[in-house]
């Protein structure tokens, strides 16, 4: 686990600066971007469930960044649906490729952030790997990854009750890139399944 200090920072966004978190890792290995669920539902970056995912990937040697969408705390701008959302994760990840020079690029997202993180990914050919924890596909399309052949981890509860659980697995069993993890009774929040929710995380890659 790296070493390093927890840096608040602002990087610039489309909207206006972003308000960020971010903890270098060690050299070489991947730097990941972290979506936080919906802000209109108090949704930030110090949500419990992004920052222990956060946590998981440190304890690999990543450097994490966390951010807060437009509108957010103190960041600047105004929500926009989804797709500023996207942008402002396109935003950090061009910030965290110029601050984590030739690491691999990862995106990982929590519910709603899994929608805006996935599509700053799908469109950007520079990351490697793609993480969505209880991804909202009940709420939002995630057609864009219909055709996506780079690999996603997807964690799902089957006591989610925001997010039902057959509706991830459905979708997970039509994308043949998509490796999906079941935690058996786990709600959405994974107040009791914590630690197995890092498990799965990261059980698809090996640094």
């Amino acid at each position: 686990m790296s070493s390093q200090h927890l840096e608040n920072i602002f990087l610039p966004g489309p909207a206006g600066r972003l308000q960020a978190l971010y903890k270098a890792g060690e050299a070489g290995h991947p730097g990941v971007v972290l979506c936080h669920p919906h802000p209109q539902y108090g949704g930030t970056m110090r949500n419990k469930v992004v920052y222990w995912m956060g946590r998981a990937f440190e304890r690999m040697g990543c450097s994490v960044l966390r951010f807060n969408f437009r509108g957010v705390e103190q960041s600047e701008g105004v929500w926009d649906n989804g797709d500023g959302e996207a942008d402002d994760a396109a935003a950090a990840l061009e910030w965290l490729h110029a601050r984590a020079a030739g690491a691999p690029l990862w995106v990982a997202g929590f519910s709603f952030g899994s929608l805006a993180g996935l599509k700053a990914a799908h469109a950007d050919k520079r990351v490697e790997r793609m993480f969505a924890v209880a991804p909202a596909v009940n709420l939002w399309s995630f057609d864009f990854l219909d055709h996506e052949e780079r690999p996603v981890t997807v964690v799902s509860g089957t006591a989610d009750e925001i997010v039902p659980f057959d509706d991830v697995r459905n979708w997970c069993e039509g994308h043949p890139s998509v490796r999906l993890h079941t935690i058996d009774g786990a709600g959405h929040f994974f107040p009791a399944h914590m630690d197995q929710m890092m498990a799965a995380l990261v059980s698809d890659v090996n640094l």
